[in-house]
């Protein structure tokens, strides 16, 4: 994925915006600056544990602003829609978009309907933009990060990941697992009231943790240091990645955000997150070092050290 963005789309698109390589475009409008975001949604099955594609598809587009400091505002909502598809399904997609939009604060203002022969698309397809206005003073971005900045996540990873696979393969565990696709503009937001305390946030959805950090730190001049003791993970999906052989570091997530903090505001930013319900299990998982540079790093909890690599494809296609 990163080489096709690279060697295609960037090689005949490229502009500043998408130079960033961002969640979402900043855009100066006047005196304000508008955030607007794009995102498709694929994935299968349609339904599983804890959501479904229309859940997703605002959530994923409302974080998608958010952790770019934006305020979200409005969605346009795009479907393609395979012929025969049954119209009871579409109505309980569409129930649950506006469920979503509503609990996020956000209005679906427009949006465009196709139909495509039997077996050109598998059900339903939807695409959303959204459109948000940055809050004053947010500034984030790549190049505010520094040495001792500490790394905040709000919660247990791999949740979604496991639940799409679950819900793909009808697995069935002796344990429940639910994604954890929710919204999280009304988390994020009011952490960004003091000025420069926070430096970054992103939302590791594909990929996981271990590609998002990846993707913040190539290139740059300074490493991160993750502690695998502070990272949260449950026992049913610790004991799922034991069966089946994959690392939670990797595994997607819909109601993460990665928040990176100012070292001496670190505690402060951890309480507030912790008295929001989507932050009851935040933790500070890690920090900046000066060393690697360009790497991502995991002190295991045995006392060793083990660099965290790019994945080299995708453990689970489609999950978003």
């Amino acid at each position: 994925m990163h080489d096709l963005i690279r060697d295609v789309f960037l090689r005949y698109l490229k502009n500043p915006y998408l130079d960033k390589m961002a969640d979402a475009a900043v855009i100066n409008f006047g005196e304000k600056k508008l955030c607007l975001t794009t995102d498709s949604f694929v994935v299968k099955p349609l339904f599983f544990p804890g959501g479904d594609i229309g859940k997703l598809a605002i959530c994923g587009t409302v974080n998608d602003l958010a952790v770019m400091g934006a305020r979200p505002l409005f969605i346009a909502c795009a479907m393609i829609i395979e012929e025969g598809f049954p119209m009871e399904t579409l109505g309980r997609i569409t129930q649950s978009l506006a469920n979503q939009a509503k609990m996020a604060g956000v209005e679906i203002v427009t949006g465009d309907v196709k139909v495509v022969e039997k077996g050109s698309c598998d059900g339903i397809f939807i695409n959303t933009t959204g459109v948000g206005e940055v809050l004053q003073g947010a500034s984030l971005s790549v190049e505010a990060i520094r040495p001792s900045d500490k790394i905040i996540i709000n919660g247990s990873i791999g949740l979604h990941g496991i639940a799409v696979l679950a819900g793909r393969k009808q697995l069935d565990f002796d344990f429940s697992i639910k994604s954890d696709c929710a919204p999280l503009n009304k988390l994020l937001l009011p952490l960004l009231k003091n000025p420069r305390t926070i430096k970054f946030m992103r939302d590791p959805t594909r990929g996981g943790l271990a590609t998002t950090l990846n993707e913040i730190t190539q290139g740059s001049n300074w490493g991160v240091m993750l502690e695998e003791k502070a990272i949260p993970v449950t026992p049913a999906v610790k004991s799922v990645c034991e069966i089946l052989g994959l690392d939670p570091l990797y595994l997607a997530n819909e109601g993460k955000a990665v928040i990176i903090v100012a070292d001496e505001k670190a505690g402060g930013i951890l309480r507030q997150i912790k008295k929001h319900p989507l932050g009851k299990e935040a933790r500070i998982i890690g920090q900046i070092e000066k060393s690697p540079r360009g790497k991502v790093y995991l002190k295991t909890i045995s006392g060793g050290k083990r660099i965290v690599d790019m994945p080299v494809a995708d453990v689970l296609p489609r999950i978003c």
